[in-house]
């Protein structure tokens, strides 16, 4: 379920729209999302490049359909989503671990960490469950280019994810203005994904107690 922090930065995405405009607006939710793993800025600022910037804008796209097409709005997402991790995916392939050793801060470290884990345990899966996880979603992609995943396995994980995170949470916004039971939809999708980190989480020890 959402935090009332998350709540709070849904309400502040949303009073962007008055001053910003209709086409602003996109480019501004589509910059974001790509930047929040294509440039690591979601390392940092996760909240307004994740879940609640994207679901916030199907809310806004329900709130103002005369301004703000949801379809063009979802699809930009979506495309913006997938070139963030081929942008992410590349850096790694073409710089390797010392890219990643380059980013400093315990939360940043840690994050790596498990992303690292969690492409151990799933591999192509952990692309499109990366999408549903703050820290994953942003290190994830990297950490496939520096494991030299195939690039048609990434690409076609990296469009799933995208589609299901990116156009599938932002219709989720979009319908759950009006259909309650899309928003309460949308937080099982959520608990299944987590769960799933979970899950992965305890595969990768059993593992290591195997092999140890």
């Amino acid at each position: 379920m959402p935090t009332v922090f998350q709540a709070s930065i849904s309400d502040e995405i949303a009073s962007w729209f008055p001053n910003l405009g209709a086409t602003l607006f996109y480019l501004v939710v589509w910059g974001l999302v790509f930047a929040g793993t294509g440039l690591l800025i979601g390392a940092f600022i996760p909240f307004i490049t994740g879940d609640s910037l994207v679901f916030a804008a199907g809310l806004i796209a329900a709130a103002h359909a005369t301004e703000v097409n949801i379809i063009v709005m979802a699809t930009g997402v979506g495309i913006a989503a997938w070139l963030g991790d081929q942008v992410g995916y590349t850096l790694g392939r073409h710089y390797g671990r010392p890219y990643l050793d380059k980013r400093k801060g315990k939360w940043i470290k840690k994050g790596i960490e498990k992303s690292e884990a969690l492409f151990l345990a799933w591999g192509w899966w952990a692309v499109v469950v990366a999408r549903f996880m703050p820290w994953a979603r942003v290190f994830v992609p990297v950490v496939a280019g520096i494991a030299n995943m195939n690039y048609y396995k990434f690409f076609s994980a990296n469009f799933v994810g995208a589609l299901a995170w990116g156009v599938g949470l932002t219709m989720a916004g979009y319908y759950s203005a009006s259909i309650p039971i899309v928003k309460n939809a949308s937080y099982l999708i959520a608990g299944v994904f987590i769960t799933a980190s979970l899950i992965a989480g305890i595969r990768i020890w059993l593992l290591n107690r195997r092999t140890s």
